[in-house]
């Protein structure tokens, strides 16, 4: 495998740029069919969450694969690529699969130690088995990703390492508004975001309100909060009667806008509000911050204020856990590289003392016993000149480098791997990690 990673994240990009970026379902299933058409793609996923866009790929060429992803983020984005390439990064090999096992920790997120990004790993292994495309070394990489994840969350209290989205969005809303016990809050949207929102803030003493497109899913979260739901068409009263209005939906297009807001802000003069915008794309226009009363924060601003805020022993002791789970990861592909090398010599092995053995059967007259005594002696010898060369090459192929031994090996024995995943030599022509902007200037 030759993992590469084009992406860009609220540490990369604006906020206008990752809404604009976002895929949903369908978007990501084109994107991935428009690059495995690629003769330099060979199995691709996209993650889409919040605040990040990354796509990652197994690729045979890193340029020719830096510039099929970039064209593919751009089209989405709807800018020339190479007006992207300063906010776009790229991880190569080892420092790919060293991001993706960061990211599904926690450690890369806004809100660092949150858990959310484990479900959606999980959709994209799900999308992979269901279209096919699972089996691969991208079904491998997540699978392995998703392990590395849970072991944070369990060997650690990563969960509790940084302050959460919705932790520094109260702290806002209590800044604005004084102390929230007994006041109003409501909740937009019913799903595993909003559950989060809606736990936090019924346990802070606000009373919870939960509004929906959908009522059954709305009243579900409601009674777990021991709150009220309500539907859409009651939005306006709703704001309204709100002191915290925190949005998640995921919908496309604006939930909240300046209209609706602005109707809501005449019920309540001289009442201050702070609208909370954890959605990408927005849930709420952005002009609403213009209307006086009304405070928006949206996942830039909140993401600003949990800057740096995260950094304890748990964090230490999950960024060993990511090196040495790397390493393992690395280790286990250069062992895959190795193994069809191993198979090959033990093959030839195996050919060469069967035509003796034919051979010296034309030859001498031997009886049954005597025939396969002989045979079962010279196999005996040449298991055990194999024995050493075979295992001392897949423990050197744990080391970085190792896979070159089994080059020499199929040198020295002139074997012919032929087609085996992983022997055909692999061009490493690119940075390992860092901008896609200097490679894509040098993509002919």
């Amino acid at each position: 495998m030759t993992l590469m990673v084009v992406g860009l994240s609220h540490r990369s990009a604006a906020l206008e740029v990752l809404e604009r970026a976002s895929f949903d379902a369908t978007a990501a299933a084109e994107a991935v069919s428009a690059l495995t058409a690629s003769p330099h793609v060979d199995e691709a996923f996209v993650l889409s969450t919040c605040n990040r866009v990354e796509v990652y790929s197994d690729v045979t060429r890193f340029h020719g694969g830096v510039a099929a992803v970039g064209e593919v983020l751009a089209r989405r984005i709807g800018v020339p690529l190479d007006e992207l390439g300063d906010q776009l990064y790229v991880h190569y090999e080892d420092a790919g699969v060293e991001h993706l096992f960061r990211v599904a920790c926690g450690l890369d997120s806004m809100a660092v130690g949150e858990a959310q990004i484990l479900g959606q790993l999980r959709a994209a292994l799900r999308d992979l088995h269901e279209t096919d495309r699972g089996g691969g070394t991208l079904d491998r990489l997540l699978q392995t990703a998703l392990r590395v994840g849970k072991r944070a969350h369990s060997e650690t209290s990563l969960d509790a390492a940084g302050a959460s989205l919705v932790d520094a969005a109260l702290v806002r809303a209590r800044d604005l508004v004084g102390p929230l016990a007994g006041r109003r809050a409501l909740v937009v949207g019913a799903g595993a975001m909003s559950a989060l929102v809606a736990t936090t803030l019924g346990r802070a003493g606000l009373d919870v309100v939960v509004a929906n497109r959908t009522a059954e899913r709305a009243q579900r979260l409601a009674a777990a909060v021991g709150g009220r739901a309500t539907g859409l068409e009651s939005l306006r009263a709703e704001v309204a009667a709100a002191d915290v209005v925190v949005s998640c939906t995921g919908a496309v297009g604006h939930v909240l806008d300046v209209a609706v807001v602005a109707s809501a802000l005449l019920d309540r003069p001289q009442r201050p509000m702070l609208l909370a915008d954890l959605a990408l794309p927005r849930d709420i226009d952005p002009d609403v911050a213009t209307l006086p009363g009304a405070h928006l924060v949206d996942l830039e601003v909140l993401g600003a204020d949990l800057a740096g805020s995260a950094v304890s022993d748990d964090l230490r002791a999950v960024r060993t856990i990511v090196a040495e789970e790397v390493a393992a990861y690395a280790a286990s592909l250069r062992a895959a590289d190795v193994a069809p090398t191993v198979v090959a010599l033990r093959a030839q092995a195996r050919h060469v003392v069967d035509t003796e053995m034919r051979r010296l059967a034309g030859r001498v007259d031997l009886d049954d016993a005597t025939r396969a005594e002989v045979d079962r002696a010279v196999h005996r010898i040449v298991e055990k000149l194999l024995h050493t060369p075979t295992v001392r090459v897949k423990e050197l192929a744990e080391a970085p480098g190792g896979v070159g031994y089994a080059a020499a090996l199929r040198a020295l024995f002139d074997l012919e791997v032929g087609g085996a995943p992983g022997v055909a030599p692999r061009v490493v022509d690119g940075p390992l990690s860092g901008s896609v902007a200097e490679a894509v200037g040098r993509v002919s």
